[in-house]
């Protein structure tokens, strides 16, 4: 399949790409991506969360009073979790969320989310550029050619272009990503997918079975 190319104005070149359809033109999985945007917020969870039980509270180790003759219920010490100060019963303790997927699967998911983003005409092949200044403004005038009202962009690179990089880091709702490092999540809700020439022709062979 093929697609148009588009300049940094925003015009359509002369030159056109050719997209795998094994790639960008595949069956959509949903539950594949559902399992891939899942798996990527499980695997940015911290889970640090920690609180002390009884063993951990610094506090006395006395007898708060005598064993028997005061009417009350027996007591070893004033960490008990019933007293303020003590300890916790049940508390959470520091976990780790993460949990891995299978490779085809995943790749799978990224190929359904590429042949979305072509299918509901939110993916545009640009022509590749950099940005020598490594200045916002001239990402900025870039980027409004092709999105209207500052809305939710992915752009997707060859390499990690630092100056790319250092251009869009303030720019808000645009989130750069190398082909070989794509974001479930972010292509998924993305409503403009913009795509360098370069990226397209190594895409077609990074995900081609």
């Amino acid at each position: 399949m093929e697609a148009k190319v588009y300049s940094t104005d925003g015009k359509v070149s002369k030159k056109t790409v050719e997209l795998n359809a094994d790639v960008f033109d595949v069956q959509v999985s949903d539950g594949c991506i559902y399992y891939a945007v899942n798996n990527e917020l499980a695997n940015r969870r911290v889970g640090t969360a920690c609180t002390k039980t009884r063993a951990e509270v610094s506090y006395s180790n006395t007898k708060p009073f005598k064993q028997k003759g005061t009417g009350n219920a027996r007591r070893g010490d004033k960490k008990s979790p019933i007293f303020v100060g003590g300890g916790t019963i049940f508390g959470p303790k520091p976990r780790d969320y993460s949990f891995s997927m299978p490779k085809k699967m995943k790749r799978a998911a990224m190929k359904s989310l590429l042949s979305l983003a072509c299918q509901e005409n939110r993916m545009v092949v640009v022509e590749d550029f950099t940005i020598e200044s490594g200045k916002t403004k001239d990402m900025a005038s870039i980027l409004k050619n092709f999105v209207e009202d500052a809305s939710r962009t992915v752009l997707i690179m060859k390499d990690d272009d630092n100056m790319i990089r250092r251009a869009s880091r303030n720019i808000p709702n645009l989130h750069v990503l190398a082909y070989d490092k794509l974001s479930a999540k972010e292509l998924l809700y993305g409503k403009k997918v913009l795509m360098l020439e370069s990226a397209a022709k190594n895409l077609n062979e990074f995900y081609c079975d």
